[in-house]
């Protein structure tokens, strides 16, 4: 791969630096954002992606004919190392931009993606993911879910758990079981539900940083018309792997990882330690410099992703190994930072009289949540001894 960037790459680079330097939110502040209550959040959020989409700045990636830029693989990196540089908010629909559109036009009928995935694009339309259960979390193809034909409908009776940003969704992808007696793996549809159907019950979780963007959700007697069937009936395996392969391959973690480390360095060197700054301890620059390597290793592993990509290859297990490795390195990496701090790391977010304000007891609290969302590292783990390292199984 080269690692240099054409003379259109960096002007591309330049006018997205342009754009973001004259309208990142005025409301918008990347250290205290954390601290506005969920709600608020979102509105800034929802604000800025119709902003991001009334300029072409949102799924660039995706083709022009369905709002987006046609960018190569290339602009679409510069584009995620920009946002990160800037710190910039997220969006509020980020599972409809990051898997929904991709796996819609991947499998989508041409009615589909005409209905479904312009809407994704402005937030007119905010999607949630359907697919673990209380009993089918890791082994998601266990699912028990059901979907029953009635007419020119399905009727959807089960539930679905860790289902985040369900509260505020519109349209949910769903994976159930449409035909009981067939393999686990066979015998799954894929459907689009309207999350305002009759007889669908949404139930906020509390997670231990206080917020609650995840939700279990109920289904009794719900009717999804036979057009929202994605792929083929009991053929939605295929399709749900669509879906996590974009999931893994779009992971959000690996891109916070270098800001993280840079914050992380800025702490040890305001923190004092044994009578000088913790940046000045032997032990602590060692692991300072081990972070760095794992962090470089993991941006050079999604160079390999890119690689594939440009040469018009399928995804391969590079995104498994990327978000195994970025999840894990984030949490030893924040561990670190608790373990410097000591008894400040019990401040609370927005606490005025901690070091940095309690932001690294809000990011110990929410690391445990990588480890687990897009495929636990267990799961990761056996993906990669089976497709990478060929490992019998277990």
């Amino acid at each position: 791969m080269d690692f240099d960037f054409t003379p259109q790459e960096e002007a591309f680079r330049q006018e997205l630096r342009s754009w973001l330097e004259t309208n990142l939110p005025a409301e918008y502040n990347p250290e205290t954002f954390e601290q506005l209550n969920e709600d608020k959040r979102f509105e800034i959020q929802l604000k800025w992606q119709k902003k991001l989409s009334a300029a072409s700045w949102v799924g660039i990636h995706w083709p022009k004919e369905y709002g987006g830029r046609g960018a190569t693989v290339i602009e679409q990196t510069i584009y995620q190392q920009e946002m990160a540089r800037v710190r910039a908010p997220g969006v509020a629909n980020p599972l409809g931009i990051s898997i929904v559109g991709p796996t819609l036009m991947h499998w989508g009928t041409e009615e589909q993606k005409k209905r479904y995935v312009p809407k994704i694009l402005s937030a007119e339309e905010i999607w949630c993911q359907g697919y673990s259960e209380p009993g089918s979390g890791s082994d998601f193809a266990s699912l028990q879910t059901r979907a029953v034909e009635d007419g020119d409908y399905f009727v959807v009776n089960g539930q679905k758990v860790w289902t985040s940003y369900a509260h505020k969704a519109h349209r949910c992808i769903l994976v159930v079981r449409s035909d009981p007696h067939a393999p686990k793996h066979k015998g799954l549809s894929y459907l689009l539900v309207d999350m305002k159907s009759p007889g669908i019950t949404v139930r906020p979780l509390v997670q231990i940083t206080g917020d609650a963007e995840f939700n279990e959700v109920f289904f009794e007697d719900v009717r999804v018309p036979k057009a929202n069937l994605v792929g083929e009936k009991n053929q939605g395996w295929q399709v749900a792997v669509t879906t996590l392969m974009f999931e893994r391959a779009n992971f959000g973690i690996v891109y916070q990882l270098e800001p993280m480390l840079r914050r992380l360095g800025e702490l040890a060197k305001r923190l004092r330690l044994n009578g000088h700054t913790a940046a000045e301890d032997p032990a602590v620059r060692q692991k300072l410099a081990q972070f760095h390597l794992e962090t470089q290793a993991i941006k050079y592993n999604g160079f390999r992703q890119l690689t594939r990509q440009l040469r018009g290859d399928p995804p391969g297990p590079e995104g498994s190994i990327g978000k195994l490795a970025a999840s894990e390195l984030n949490l030893r990496l924040v561990h670190f930072a608790v373990e410097l701090l000591g008894p400040y790391s019990q401040m609370a977010l927005g606490e005025t009289h901690g070091l940095d304000g309690g932001y690294w007891s809000r990011r110990a609290l929410a690391s445990r949540l990588y480890t687990i969302a897009g495929g636990t590292s267990e799961v990761m783990r056996n993906i990669v001894g089976d497709r990478v390292l060929g490992l019998p199984k277990g």
